[in-house]
């Protein structure tokens, strides 16, 4: 944006050049031909005839002084009647030159502000090394108020709604998430991949349940695109959540026809698969009878623990209060690449995460070597940290690692 702000000057200042300058050069002008000046200087050429004219003998001294008081006269006459027009005009005119120069510049900055999108002039959030922009919880916290105010004036906004829907995901503000994921429906086109994202934000708002609203989402979407794939994975978890088994496999190996035999999705759906076949008492080569993508192997991306509560803060966190458990990269954004919701808040507690938790599709646990584990009480429910919570993290250890153990022993100031 620095470019823009340079042109945009350079712009300005040419354009008040244009104004100006001939507006000075022909006050100017005007000044050193004036009618006053030039009258005085024709009687001086007068008065300095008459007086050669005395010397040569050509007027006696009674006429020449007549001459020269009437000469006198006039050139007192004419430069008071010049002089009062000249000022006036002068400081008419160089009034008019300072108020374009400020008003101009003025008039411009306005019709930006009003017109334009000053917020793009704000530098960019800083990039972390691997050059994704990072921004902390609290900014997205920031971001999303602004944006619920904005929509109280604009409620028809639906991609608006939306943002704010995945925002409140991001913070794990689950409820507000789906909310606000229903008023961007009522408004958008219907969409798939929208709709499968409210349904996943739905179940995560009761509890990571697909049954009953979740379920009849899903089937929304896939009237609209039956291969979708994050519908299906879900339409197969609501069917596998119920003891469906059947029609969970069912829906699960549809996906492996749309997906690369060797991507990490079909290696997820052929470890739900077998999961599924066992649960039915069948062998993975008589249900299919074909070669499943090989599962993940166990724990690879996962981290398993404990979160335990410091001798010094027993009693004193909050009854009804919610932990939440999260882990995030050692470096680069604070975001949370996986995150479980306890409420009520139950401690000790033995946590396990792992890539279905993740906050966001493009942000899951599986992506970092190295992470920390983080664990809070939080007395309002929200995963943003608030003053009074109470929390702890650990060392940072590989992703996969197990018996990792938490100790809130602090509270958020």
């Amino acid at each position: 944006m620095t470019s823009f702000v340079i042109v945009a000057l350079a712009l300005t200042l040419a354009v008040l050049a244009l104004l100006l300058i001939p507006l000075l050069l022909k006050e100017r002008k005007q000044r050193l031909g004036s009618t006053g000046e030039l009258s005085i200087a024709v009687l001086r050429d007068q008065l300095s005839d008459i007086e050669d004219q005395r010397k040569a003998g050509l007027l006696d001294s009674k006429v020449f002084v007549e001459e020269q008081a009437e000469l006198e006269r006039r050139a007192l006459e004419d430069g008071a009647a010049g002089r009062p027009s000249s000022a006036y005009s002068t400081g008419r005119k160089l009034r008019l030159a300072v108020v374009l120069g400020l008003a101009l510049p003025a008039l411009v900055v306005g019709l930006y502000l009003f017109l334009g999108a000053p917020e793009a002039l704000k530098p960019p959030p800083a990039a972390d090394a691997a050059g994704n922009h990072a921004l902390s919880p609290q900014q997205i916290q920031a971001m999303a108020d602004k944006l619920a105010e904005r929509l109280q004036s604009n409620p028809d906004d639906g991609d608006g709604w939306l943002m704010l829907g995945r925002s409140y995901a991001v913070l794990g503000r689950y409820p507000e998430s789906a909310a606000a994921f229903g008023r961007a429906t009522m408004i958008l086109k219907p969409d798939p991949n929208t709709l499968a994202d409210y349904a996943d934000i739905m179940a995560m708002a009761q509890g990571r349940r697909l049954s009953g609203e979740p379920e009849k989402i899903i089937a929304r979407a896939l009237s609209i695109d039956p291969r979708h794939i994050k519908a299906l994975a879900l339409s197969g978890s609501a069917a596998f959540e119920r003891g469906d088994f059947s029609n969970a496999v069912q829906r699960w190996r549809t996906i492996l026809t749309l997906v690369p035999p060797d991507s990490s999705v079909a290696q997820s759906i052929g470890k739900s698969i077998a999961d599924a076949e066992r649960r039915m008492g069948l062998g993975t080569a008589q249900a299919t009878g074909q070669p499943l993508a090989p599962p993940v192997a166990s724990g690879s991306a996962s981290i398993s623990g404990t979160v335990v509560l410091a001798p010094g803060l027993t009693g004193k966190t909050p009854a009804n209060g919610t932990l939440f458990v999260f882990a995030r990269a050692t470096d680069g954004s604070r975001i949370p690449l996986a995150m479980a919701r306890v409420n009520p808040a139950t401690l000790p507690y033995s946590f396990k995460l792992d890539d279905s938790m993740s906050m966001a599709p493009n942000v899951r646990l599986s992506s970092a070597k190295s992470v920390v584990i983080g664990a809070r009480v939080s007395g309002s429910g929200e995963a943003l940290a608030k003053p009074g919570d109470f929390e702890g993290f650990s060392a940072p250890v590989a992703v996969g690692a197990s018996g990792v153990v938490v100790t809130i022993g602090g509270v958020v100031k």
